[in-house]
């Protein structure tokens, strides 16, 4: 059964939400230059990034689906971190480090998702480097140490997050994107060898 101040809330709210509209007029117009686009309205995604400032992170589909299963499990770790140091179960505070911890599979996924941007590797290695730190304090019995830890690797994953977003590009555009780089220097005729003619 309902408290009365919940039936009095209810029927309070109920005429102001059967009232509420909003004026499209007077939402922000984001796209206003792709209105006249031949293929009809502008994109809310294109829209969304658009108002995104982050640098863009390329990956394939694939890739980018990988890379956000990765950092759901990722956030289950801090959460099982948390819980584990809470009941001062530092083996499980541990494990579950183990898993955002570095390793040379880690080193290699992160290599091959930040091929398209620089930095983009360089960061995500340190903040699986500094998930090595929970793992470490934990296997001390060291709460407080493992909580530290987790805040600096927590200070990593969301400068990341803050610097760089998704995406998600075809296959040509990788290709093109990743590719290696080629210097082309001028010969060198000194040290050129010199033909026998």
């Amino acid at each position: 059964m309902r408290s009365v101040g919940t039936v009095v809330l209810l029927l309070v709210m109920a005429p102001a939400c059967e009232q509420t509209r909003v004026d499209a007029s007077a939402l922000p117009k984001v796209a206003d230059r792709a209105s006249a686009s031949p293929n009809g309205p502008p994109d809310a995604r294109m829209s969304l990034d658009e108002l995104d400032a982050r640098q863009a992170l390329p990956l394939l589909p694939m890739m980018a689906n990988h890379q956000k299963q990765n950092m759901r499990d990722h956030l289950l770790a801090v959460q099982e971190i948390v819980a584990a140091v809470a009941i001062e179960d530092f083996p499980s505070a541990a494990r579950a480090a183990g898993r955002i911890g570095s390793s040379p599979s880690m080193a290699q996924m992160c290599t091959h998702m930040g091929a398209g941007v620089a930095g983009f590797t360089e960061r995500a290695l340190a903040f699986h480097q500094s998930a090595d730190g929970i793992a470490a304090a934990a296997l001390q019995n060291d709460g407080p140490a493992v909580l530290n830890a987790l805040g600096k690797t927590l200070s990593a994953c969301t400068a990341c997050h803050a610097a760089y977003k998704q995406s998600v590009v075809d296959d040509s555009t990788w290709k093109r994107l990743t590719a290696p780089t080629r210097q082309v220097t001028a010969p060198d005729h000194a040290s050129a060898p010199r033909s026998s003619d």
